[in-house]
């Protein structure tokens, strides 16, 4: 493991032990993560259905809002977490493709910053939308771009920043 390696898992591990209380190791098991999600199913509480009926997922509007969309209860911060299932919801869903942005990612910071650990320079390129567009029409044309790198994986790095930007207000 090299150090870049070494400083995201870090740093991984502290927003997953922050957040969560899990470490990343803790998720390189699949029995383990499966005992995991077990014990995180069983701990959901189910909706007061009298108030809202089946569809209530007790899942506020935005970060901001603290009571569930159509009972209007108080929302604790425990259920807000387990409402983003990172892990099963996302890393899951896409670890192949999640791979290869990572990969992206990697080389975007060894091509602007090779002496630095890895990290988003979010001065350097604001414009996701057209790079991402200019991505998607060049992937149609050639799967591969110059660099060995996926347009598709770069499409998908740039639909990440644009969100990451729009949600941090840092456009």
């Amino acid at each position: 493991m090299n150090s870049n390696d070494k400083y995201m898992e870090d740093e991984w591990n502290k927003h997953v032990s922050d957040n969560m209380g899990a470490m990343i190791s803790d998720y390189m098991d699949t029995n383990v993560t499966r005992s995991m999600l077990a014990d995180i199913e069983e701990e959901e509480e189910e909706c007061d259905t009298e108030c809202c009926g089946d569809n209530c997922s007790h899942n506020p509007q935005s970060p901001n809002v603290k009571k569930c969309d159509c009972c209007h209860k108080d929302v604790s911060e425990a259920q807000k977490r387990k409402d983003t299932p990172v892990f099963s919801g996302v890393l899951k869903y896409f670890p192949n493709a999640l791979k290869e942005v990572s990969k992206c990612s990697k080389a975007g910071n060894d091509q602007h910053h090779p002496d630095k650990p890895l990290h988003w320079d979010m001065n350097k390129s604001k414009d996701e939308y057209d790079a991402l567009t200019r991505h998607l029409i060049d992937h149609t044309i050639n799967p591969m771009d110059d660099d060995g790198i996926l347009h598709l994986t770069k499409v998908a790095w740039r639909a990440l920043a644009g969100l990451e930007r729009y949600l941090t207000d840092n456009h």
